[in-house]
């Protein structure tokens, strides 16, 4: 008996010693595995499988007890400044802020992981405008989401490599919701800006389409919208980075296949984000502008890094290597 009662206490002080090595071993996995994951979009038609797959609980079903933590923003410029100060992790964005990241911080902060939306970009006229082409643009007041958004910088490079303006001061910076009260109330004369809120203006405040932005691209097609992360949240967290991509793919391939039956969908998902229901007919006339694919339309990159360095957005060449990283949306297929 004197021999068993040591030999019982040594068998659990070891079965003791191995939990209490376990445990200290999954606390510190727990403690690198994050609880929640900030992904930031716009409320947008081009951003449509991030609205889908946040207000579906897609994204949320993916992560499983991982809290998905949505933010939604106005433009480009606002998000970046999010994802490099560590508040979001993944994100919807344009070509143009994203070089502007990527040139700012020496290729370290972001990857773009896949594409998203191409096209989907109108210029609407006021109705009191007296412009009737692309050329009467010159002189006139012009509505962009953001300054330096994608397209603000499309715009302006257009006034002044195109239209020849000496300055791109009629270019004004005016948040997508607010464009409709500044064109009813002749603030603004056109805006070059994103779907919804193009052909909003024109079901909305009397607005004409001159243009579509894709029409001045070769092959009649460019990036609008690609899906960035963080780069040391990729690195760190590739398995959440595929569970979001599966379920962006997904969406991507639905909305092809079936932009009908997403549409009412879509719809309501907006409506819910901007307090305010869209116009009949503005879904289906958004839809029919934009392109939805994976792909992140490299070439589109290399010409906004061009304009942006022309336009002063960018303070040096931005060397694109390395910037992108699709190997993960790759493996899904």
């Amino acid at each position: 008996m004197s021999r068993t009662v040591p030999t019982l206490l040594s068998g659990i002080m070891t079965l003791a010693g191995l939990v209490a090595v376990f445990s200290t071993a999954a606390l510190a996995q727990s403690a690198d595995e994050p609880t929640e994951l900030r992904l930031g979009y716009f409320a947008n038609v081009t951003h449509s499988q991030a609205v889908l797959g946040v207000a579906g609980g897609d994204f949320q079903r993916a992560l499983g007890p991982i809290k998905l933590e949505p933010k939604v923003f106005n433009a480009g410029p606002s998000l970046i400044e999010a994802l490099i100060a560590g508040d979001i992790d993944i994100g919807y964005v344009g070509p143009g802020p994203t070089l502007t990241a990527w040139s700012e911080t020496h290729g370290q902060a972001i990857t773009v992981i896949s594409g998203a939306a191409a096209n989907g970009v109108l210029i609407v006229a006021g109705p009191h405008s007296n412009i009737h082409s692309l050329a009467d643009l010159a002189g006139k007041k012009i509505a962009t989401p953001q300054r330096n958004n994608t397209q603000d910088i499309s715009a302006r490079h257009y006034l002044r490599d195109v239209l020849h303006e000496e300055d791109d001061t009629n270019v004004i910076p005016i948040a997508n919701p607010e464009q409709v009260g500044r064109m009813l109330a002749g603030d603004i004369d056109a805006a070059w800006t994103p779907e919804p809120w193009a052909s909003r203006l024109v079901a909305t405040a009397g607005g004409t389409i001159i243009a579509e932005e894709k029409d001045l691209w070769p092959r009649h097609q460019f990036s609008l919208t690609v899906v960035i992360a963080r780069s040391d949240f990729l690195h760190e967290h590739p398995d959440l980075v595929r569970k979001i991509l599966a379920v962006h793919q997904s969406w991507t391939k639905r909305l092809n296949d079936s932009p009908a039956d997403s549409g009412p969908r879509l719809e309501s998902a907006l409506a819910a984000l901007t307090h305010s229901k869209l116009p009949p007919g503005v879904m289906a006339a958004s839809l029919g502008h934009v392109k939805f694919t994976n792909d992140p339309l490299k070439d589109t990159f290399q010409t906004m890094e061009k304009w942006s360095l022309d336009l002063r957005v960018i303070r040096r060449p931005a060397s694109l290597d390395g910037l992108f990283d699709t190997s993960i949306l790759e493996s899904l297929r």
